[in-house]
C-alpha cells in the first residue's frame, strides 16, 4: 500500500494526496460489506453531491472527478486498502493469541520475581490485619 502511494496522484500536492488517501482508507475500513467498485461509485457520487451544494470535502477534486486516470488510480488504491484490511482481519486471531501469551509470560515473571523478594513492612502489616479479621 505504501509503495503504491508514491506512484499515484503525482500531480497533487503532498497535503492533498495525504488527505485524500486517509479519507479513502477510512472509507474502505468503514464499509467492509461493499465491493471496491461500489465504494468508488459512492465516493464519486458523494463528492459530486457536495460540489452541487457548494460544500465540498476536497475542493481540489473538482477537476479530477471526471478524469479517467484519477478514477483508475483511486480504484487501484481502494483495492490495495481492501487487501490490507483483509490481511489485518485474518491476522487478528494470531495477534490476540500472541497478546495472551505475552500477558501470561509477564504474570509468570512477576510471580517469580515476587517469590524471591521478601515482603515489605506494608505487606506484612496488611496480611497480619487480614489474619486477625
Amino acid at each position: 500500500m505504501y509503495q503504491l502511494k508514491s506512484q499515484i496522484y503525482l500531480d497533487m500536492t503532498k497535503t492533498q494526496k495525504s488527505a485524500l488517501c486517509n479519507f479513502l482508507r477510512a472509507l474502505v475500513k468503514k464499509s467492509p460489506e461493499f465491493s471496491v467498485n461500489e465504494i468508488l461509485d459512492k465516493f464519486v457520487e458523494d463528492e459530486l453531491y457536495y460540489f452541487d451544494i457548494n460544500n465540498p470535502h476536497f475542493e481540489f477534486l473538482e477537476n479530477y472527478l471526471d478524469d479517467k486516470k484519477f478514477l483508475e488510480e483511486t480504484l487501484l488504491y481502494l483495492k490495495e486498502c481492501r487487501k490490507y484490511y483483509d490481511y489485518k482481519k485474518k491476522q487478528e486471531p494470531i495477534i490476540q493469541a500472541q497478546k495472551e501469551y505475552e500477558k501470561k509470560k509477564r504474570e509468570f515473571l512477576r510471580n517469580v520475581k515476587m517469590s524471591k523478594e521478601s515482603p515489605t513492612k506494608k505487606q506484612l502489616y496488611y496480611y497480619e490485619r487480614l489474619c486477625k479479621k
